[in-house]
């Protein structure tokens, strides 16, 4: 009879413990990367601060200023890449994806991005080659993922794991790339390592890579969104996502807040479509 109760003991505590580490398929998690503008460069406005508890955000770093520790969710108040960063597309992006789905889906982001870098920073096999040459205040940026930050995004992805399941991948990634015309590969290899090194699928997993600042903005890198324009002929489930219109600042390099707010929006209005399809 002790032996019955042990082995039902036993069953119960495996049943519960596994159900309690169990994804929550109403958790959906986006990975976000890039440089600056994924970063987040315009001010945070008062209007900026106003977010459901729907919308999480999982800290990469440390932030004694924002009160969170590094691998914990917070409602995603910005700023949502390090501490001191300003709004980024992904700010809007989550507010217009809880808008429109159902009241019991959260969403969650993760957004490790450097300011300046080109892509080569998030290829793990080549970064430190990259990062070696690099100038000093990029250097010191990186130092706040220890050295590697495509590798902080995959702790904190398989962190998130834990929690949710991710949904999609948002770059905004090509002014310090600008008319390399093997960008598109050079996306394609870091794509292809999250898949692999977070246990993805291609079909399931869409990227979804914003324009840099449009030429009728006056845009000083538009001339890169032709490159952009081809990703998904060598990423079959990527999006580009028109940058169209977004009011820029003076330095026709970054957006605006409201720059940054409709891309955003236009983020989530793709990844919505890809949703229903």
């Amino acid at each position: 009879m002790k032996k019955k109760l042990n082995l039902l003991f036993a069953f119960t505590l495996l049943f519960f413990g596994t159900n309690t580490f169990a994804q929550n398929p109403k958790f959906h998690i986006y990975l976000c990367l890039g440089q600056s503008n994924m970063e987040g460069y315009a001010k945070i406005e008062p209007q900026d601060t106003i977010v459901n508890k729907r919308f999480q955000v999982l800290e990469a770093v440390d932030c004694d200023n924002l009160n969170r520790k590094k691998g914990q969710w917070y409602t995603a108040v910005p700023p949502l890449s390090r501490c001191t960063t300003g709004l980024t597309p992904a700010d809007y992006f989550g507010r217009e994806m809880i808008a429109n789905l159902p009241q019991d889906v959260k969403v969650g982001v993760i957004n490790v991005a450097v300011g300046g870098c080109k892509i080569e920073l998030f290829d793990k096999d080549n970064y430190e080659a990259y990062v070696s040459t690099a100038p000093q205040w990029l250097k010191s940026t990186v130092a706040q993922y220890d050295g590697n930050p495509y590798a902080r995004l995959v702790e904190m992805a398989k962190i998130a794991q834990k929690d949710g399941v991710i949904k999609g991948i948002l770059l905004h990634q090509g002014e310090s790339n600008t008319n390399d015309t093997l960008w598109t590969k050079k996306v394609k290899v870091v794509y292809d390592n999250l898949l692999k090194d977070l246990n993805l699928k291609a079909e399931s997993t869409p990227l979804l890579a914003g324009e840099v600042v449009h030429a009728d903005q006056g845009g000083i890198c538009a001339s890169m969104n032709k490159i952009i324009a081809t990703l998904p002929q060598t990423i079959p489930n990527s999006y580009v996502i028109s940058s169209s219109g977004c009011q820029d600042g003076e330095d026709n390099l970054h957006f605006t807040a409201e720059g940054y707010r409709v891309l955003g929006k236009r983020y989530a209005s793709k990844m919505l479509e890809i949703m229903k399809k």
